[in-house]
């Protein structure tokens, strides 16, 4: 049984940091890409970044580059999203997902097969 799951939302002020964990079992993990998307009230679940199963490429989207830095350590099973400067507009609940499909490295939230229960992140003006 595969499980994916978050740490390290909270509250923080803005332009200050946060440190999101998620540890996967019940699955390869170093066989699997790995993403991180976001959902925000009354919006569509969005992607935020990604890293190849090597951890060897890694995307983001535009409103997070320069801020957030996703990595993983493949021999703990653990991929993590650093977030800095942070801005009241990423509050959202952060989801992580693995993608069995290594070949290229996906945006979409379809390409995904396996999900996290969420963390909540809240930034305050």
């Amino acid at each position: 049984q595969v499980q994916l799951v978050e740490s390290g939302g909270g509250l923080v002020q803005a332009g200050g940091s946060l440190r999101l964990s998620c540890a996967a079992s019940g699955l390869t993990f170093s066989s699997y890409n790995m993403g991180w998307f976001r959902q925000a009230p009354g919006k569509e679940r969005e992607f935020v970044a990604a890293t190849k199963y090597s951890g060897g490429l890694t995307i983001y989207s535009d409103s997070v580059k320069g801020r957030f830095t996703i990595s993983r350590d493949n021999a703990k099973n653990t991929v993590y999203l650093q977030m800095n400067s942070l801005k009241p507009e990423d509050t959202a609940v952060y989801y992580c997902a693995a993608d069995r499909t290594i070949l290229g490295l996906s945006r979409m939230v379809a390409a995904y097969d396996y999900w996290g229960q969420g963390a909540q992140v809240t930034v305050s003006s």
